[in-house]
């Protein structure tokens, strides 16, 4: 078993020891899914940047600008870090002085327990199979690392992760995000301090960036791509389950609003430093075969034995932080919104319990889609885009204003689904998820005006 593998380890270890102390202090269903309402400030700033800031950040990013320039740069960091200051700005405040437990439960106040039920279906297999493919990514990366098939890395990392999710909820979670961004920062900072010193400083090193890796690409000469580019990160984030759970589980209002913001910056500023790497790359590695491979590689190359073990650690470690989050916001949402007012008295006496039974079982199904596919990114971004045009329409009318009501939001969910669908099969336009945000609010004020 090699250097990186045992760090490896170690961070789950370490995680999984969190959460069996976090645990001790959990009684209710509250304290499992919102932490008590008691994350603060440098905790809430660093589980909203944690939660974002995972392999795709730091692996995909590099490698998109190492093939593509600037033009490669548009969702990480820029898209994302926009859309958690948006939401921190926008959102924080109205949602956490309701007092919800869960998202969900804002669309049962606003407009129907059907409408609540409607909404938590079209967010659940986003965040499901978003966890599946970290789990198959994490399988993927060990058995690369180590002689131990994939599956079987497959199923360890799922199985650790569904049980320290399962014990420790949000505040474990939170502890770890905060554990793992820490490492990745720092792991990060010496990568790049190193990179700029072989390159001759920061400025030589950007001046000897060739001037066509500085253009944005197709997108600049095409507003509504450019415009379809960035809606997909902002909208999706602004009702992401995973980032209004954060927002819930905050101890202030105003605790809620700067831990969005302050995680966005903080996401922006150190996901420059994978765009940099991504940008000064060829000048050091140019014939790279697999370009998501730039940052590891530029470790492998610059950090002493050590400190690249560790890093390596915390990027695989970052992946599984991912995974318990998807878990723990999913199987909340599903249990506290769907299984819980249906249920009969046995189960809503043990809400806390049905809650861990649900996140375990949402954790089995993501296990059971890991080792079912290798190609499940596609998924993930069909499922996440579909459900989000709809949510985010319904969610700002509901939030701000009185307009609107059941058959509103009903007829708005299906539309922003059904159209975002169809214009993706069909390939009738290039900015399918404008369109259905477009159809989803003509549809919501259209039967608005109407009274319904």
């Amino acid at each position: 078993m090699n250097a990186v593998v045992l760090g490896v380890i170690a961070y789950i270890l370490l995680q999984f020891a969190i959460g069996l102390w976090v645990s001790r202090r959990i009684v209710t269903e509250t304290d499992y899914i919102n932490a008590g309402r008691r994350i603060g400030p440098v905790i809430g700033a660093f589980t909203v940047f944690a939660t974002w800031f995972g392999a795709e950040a730091i692996i995909g990013a590099g490698g998109e600008v190492y093939r593509k320039g600037i033009a490669g740069a548009t969702l990480d960091p820029f898209g994302y870090a926009l859309a958690l200051v948006v939401s921190g700005l926008l959102m924080a405040v109205p949602l956490w002085k309701r007092g919800y437990v869960t998202f969900g439960d804002f669309f049962r106040e606003r407009y129907s327990p059907g409408v609540e039920k409607l909404a938590v279906f079209l967010m659940l297999p986003g965040t499901v199979m978003w966890a599946a493919a970290q789990i198959r990514a994490f399988g993927q990366v060990m058995g690369a690392a180590s002689e131990v098939p994939v599956v079987t890395m497959v199923v360890i990392g799922a199985v650790v992760v569904i049980a320290y999710t399962t014990i420790g909820g949000l505040m474990a979670d939170a502890i770890t995000d905060f554990v793992q961004g820490v490492a990745i920062i720092a792991g990060l900072i010496i990568i790049f301090v190193l990179v700029i010193s072989s390159l001759g400083g920061f400025s030589a090193a950007l001046e000897r960036v060739p001037a066509e890796r500085w253009s944005y690409g197709e997108a600049a000469s095409n507003p509504l791509l450019l415009a379809e580019m960035w809606a997909v990160p902002i909208f999706g984030t602004m009702v992401s389950i995973e980032l209004i759970s954060r927002i819930l589980a905050t101890r202030s209002a105003k605790v809620a609003r700067n831990a969005c913001i302050l995680g966005g910056l903080l996401y922006l500023v150190v996901g420059l430093i994978p765009v940099f790497l991504g940008l000064v790359g060829p000048l050091i590695d140019p014939n790279l075969e697999n370009a998501e491979q730039i940052v590891p590689r530029l470790g492998q190359l610059y950090l002493p034995a050590m400190l690249y073990v560790m890093f390596a650690g915390a990027i695989v470690s970052a992946i599984l932080s991912t995974v318990d989050s998807a878990l723990l916001s999913s199987g909340s949402l599903l249990s506290h919104n769907v299984i819980q007012p249906v249920a009969g008295a046995w189960v809503r006496d043990r809400q806390l319990l049905v809650t861990r039974l649900t996140v375990a079982g949402l954790g089995l199904v993501a296990l059971v889609i890991a080792l079912q596919s290798g190609t499940i990114h596609k998924l993930i971004v069909t499922a996440a885009s579909f459900g989000s045009a709809g949510l985010v329409v319904v969610t700002l009318f509901g939030l701000f204003t009185p307009i609107g009501g059941i058959a509103s939001a009903y007829c708005a969910l299906i539309s922003g689904a059904g159209v975002w669908g169809g214009a993706s099969l069909f390939e009738v336009t290039e900015t399918p998820y404008l369109l259905a945000v477009g159809s989803a609010v003509l549809t919501y004020v259209g039967l608005a005006i109407r009274g319904q």
